[in-house]
This record gives structure tokens, C-alpha cells and sequence, in this order.
């Protein structure tokens, strides 16, 4: 070491400096690496993700590797640091070469190349995945032998590697993933993306019109009103009973009736000629498998009944689009009816409104956990049919009861409030 020029034992110490440099940023670049962007990378052909992808199914073996080259690099650094020191400062270079050497190789050699890494991972990654990959042919045994004793090791006290953690993402990482992908995905898609994940915890019964809102006909009546009903009819599909809505038949589309007509008078008899027969829905069921069950069947309008049989309302494919790209219902006049604003922050609202529909039309946060309409959760946590004028608060929206029933709560004033509002004036 003595015959060796101090030129060349600082050029040394440079390189080896870069090189632990490298090993420092693979490390951490290659386990920051995107998974899913990898996947990406590699069904594009992409040489270096493949060669990464390899690498990173075996990470003790990388890992290892890494370590293995990373700590002979320090060791030698650090014996070239000591001869150094001695040459130029004697005994005293031993002291402070250690010291010297920490300070360049914590700063140059390991903080800096991994907080690049760790900012741009992919960049140093693939690149260093050719150099990694030649090293790990080479070094193969070594590694093996490192790997070989640490894994016992590992697995006397429980830890087996080969139990890899499951990289499948759950629906909430999912929702996380879509909403931080905001400058990559427009705000609209982005929100129909969410409404897609929301499916699974929706069901028919959050959106389905209830049995008392429902249009059909009762071919009971006189054929003169059923056809008024026809002429005046909003919607496509009507449901048709005798006496009782329990006692539905079958269900007519509205574009089958000119079918019957031509040029004679509609009757009872060709009414029930064009209808076809009910598609029943069991109340509970998950959105996402009903829009399949609809695709399936060939269907479009369901009837939901529950246990028992007993008919809970209609829902028809057009809810559950509506549920992903939102209102595209040309009814808009009856849809603001509604909810109406009003000037002094409150809102009016019809309590026949489903509270999915009051929260996304206000972006509001009341719970739907259970009751699906205003009428009851307001019900739910009063426990009794209030008069009108009678005010609740529910978490931090302020109700007033404008208009009741003998057996429900029609009409309700609502705003939000101050989570720290005073309960003083709470007529309840």
C-alpha cells in the first residue's frame, strides 16, 4: 500500500464511492418500484421490466445480492480510508478516517442516491436492473449461500418467505387509487370510476321507486281511463294488475301499443295480448350483480319483492346507469320539485326522497346505513309521528317538520349546522 500513489488510492476511493452509490439507489429504487406500472411495462415488451420483474420475484435474493456488493464496497473503502489517513496524518489519520468516511458515504453514498431513487424510482430501476441481472449470474453462489442461512434463520423464528404478502388491491385502495389519479383521469370519469366500485355496496333497494310511488295500470278500470293513463304515462314500462297492485300480471311497453291499434279500438283483451311476463328481483340485491342479472335475462325493468313475496317497488337498468354516469332523466321539472332551495340556507324537501339521492344532489352526508328515505330517518330518530313544526338535529344537519300525515312526515326543512350549535331551540 506504501508504493501506491495517494492519487490512485482517492481514485479508488471515488469509484467506490459510486459504487456503493449504486447499490444505495437499486436497493430502494427496485422496492419502490410500481408493481402495476411494471405489469404495464412488461406486457409492452419492455427488456429492463422484464429483467426487474424477474428479479423482484426472488426480493431475499436481490436483496442479498444488493447487500453483498454494497458491503464490500464499504469494506474496502474503509480499509483505502485508513491507509490514506495514516499517510497523511499518522496515528491520528486512524482516528478520523472512520469518522471522515461516515460523514462522505452517509451523504454521497447512501441519503442522496436514495432519495432520488425514492422520487424516481422507475428511472433508476430499469437501468440498473442489466447491471443487477450480470451480478447476479456471478455472484450466484454467494447469494445463494447468504440467502440458504438467512432463511433458517427466518424460519426458526416463524417467517417463511415463501409466504409472499397478496399483491391484489382491495376496493377501497382502488377508490384511493382513482381519486389521487386526478390530473390522469378527468373528474367526470374519475367520479364514474367511483360510482362503479359503489356498486357493490349498493343495493335494489336503495334505488328502487317504492311500491307507492309506482305507476302501472289496474285493467279493473274503465279502458277509457286506462288509455288516458297511456297518453299521459311518463314512462316506458308499466306494470299491470287487477284490483290490488299484489296481484301484478305482466308488464306493457309503451311502444307495443301501437302494435294494437291500427285503426281499432284498444281493448282489455289486446292489452293483455302485448304484455310480457313480470321479472321479480329479491330486495337486497347488489347493484353490480343485478346489472348482470339484467344482461343476462335480457331485461331492463324489474319488480322487487322481499321474503315473503310481497312487492317492495320497481327498479329498471336506467337506475343503475344513473348510479354510475348520474341524472340523465329528462323529467327535470319533478326532480327539482323535489328539493328546493331556499334563500335562508335551508332546503325543502319532499321526505319521499331517497337519502342517496338528497346526498348526491347536495353533496350532503346523511346516513343511509338504514332508512332509505328522509320520511325514515327522520322517523327513526324521533320514534313517533311528530306534528309540523316540530325540529331534530341528526349529526349536524338542523331538521323542521313543515308537513305530516296520519302516518308519515311529508314535507321537512333541513341545513346544515355547526357541529358546535346549540340544541336550545330543538322543539322535539
Amino acid at each position: 500500500m506504501d508504493e501506491i500513489p495517494l492519487s490512485v488510492l482517492f481514485g479508488a476511493l471515488f469509484f467506490l464511492i459510486i459504487f456503493s452509490a449504486f447499490f444505495s439507489s437499486s436497493e430502494t429504487a427496485m422496492i419502490a418500484l410500481n408493481r402495476y406500472r411494471l405489469r404495464h411495462l412488461v406486457k409492452e415488451g419492455k427488456r429492463s421490466a422484464i429483467i426487474s420483474e424477474k428479479l423482484l420475484e426472488r426480493p431475499d435474493r436481490l436483496i442479498g445480492l444488493i447487500l453483498l456488493g454494497n458491503n464490500l464496497v464499504n469494506f474496502f473503502a474503509a480499509s483505502i480510508a485508513t491507509v490514506i489517513g495514516i499517510r497523511l496524518l499518522g496515528d491520528i489519520g486512524v482516528a478520523l478516517a472512520p469518522i471522515i468516511l461516515v460523514l462522505v458515504f452517509l451523504i454521497f453514498a447512501e441519503v442522496m442516491p436514495k432519495t432520488i431513487a425514492a422520487i424516481n424510482p422507475e428511472k433508476i430501476a430499469l437501468p440498473a436492473s442489466y447491471v443487477l441481472n450480470v451480478l447476479m449470474k456471478l455472484a450466484y453462489p454467494a447469494v445463494w449461500l447468504i440467502n440458504a442461512v438467512s432463511n433458517n434463520l427466518l424460519s426458526l423464528i416463524g417467517i417463511n418467505i415463501k409466504n409472499k404478502n397478496n399483491e391484489n388491491i382491495s376496493s377501497e385502495e382502488l377508490r384511493t387509487i382513482v381519486r389521487e389519479a386526478r390530473i390522469l383521469i378527468p373528474q367526470r370519469h374519475q367520479r364514474m370510476l367511483i360510482n362503479i366500485l359503489e356498486l357493490e355496496n349498493v343495493t335494489v333497494n336503495d334505488i328502487m321507486v317504492p311500491r307507492n310511488e309506482v305507476t302501472a295500470i289496474d285493467l279493473d278500470k274503465p279502458i277509457d281511463d286506462i288509455v288516458e293513463q297511456f297518453v299521459h304515462c311518463q314512462h316506458t314500462r308499466l306494470p299491470v294488475y287487477r284490483s290490488n297492485i299484489e296481484n301484478i300480471i305482466g308488464v306493457i311497453h309503451i311502444r307495443r301499443i301501437p302494435r294494437i291499434m291500427n285503426d281499432k279500438e284498444i281493448t282489455k283483451d289486446s292489452l293483455t295480448s302485448i304484455m310480457v311476463d313480470c321479472y321479480f328481483v329479491p330486495s337486497g340485491t347488489p347493484l353490480h350483480v343485478q346489472m348482470l342479472n339484467f344482461q343476462r335475462k335480457k331485461r331492463r325493468f324489474g319488480i322487487v319483492v322481499d321474503e315473503y313475496g310481497v312487492i317492495q317497488g320497481v327498479v329498471t337498468l336506467e337506475d343503475i346507469l344513473e348510479e354510475i354516469v348520474g341524472e340523465f332523466t329528462t323529467d327535470i321539472q319533478t326532480h327539482n320539485l323535489d328539493i328546493q332551495a331556499h334563500d335562508d340556507g335551508y332546503y325543502l324537501i319532499d321526505c319521499s326522497v331517497n337519502i342517496r339521492e338528497i346526498n348526491r344532489e347536495l353533496e350532503w352526508n346523511l346516513p343511509s346505513e338504514g332508512p332509505k328515505t328522509l320520511n325514515g330517518l327522520l322517523l327513526e330518530n324521533l320514534e313517533y309521528i311528530p306534528k309540523s313544526g316540530t325540529t331534530l338535529k341528526i349529526d349536524n344537519y338542523l331538521a323542521e317538520i313543515t308537513q305530516v300525515s296520519e302516518s308519515a312526515i311529508k314535507m321537512a326543512r333541513i341545513k346544515i349546522i355547526d357541529n358546535e350549535a346549540s340544541n336550545k331551540d330543538l322543539k322535539i
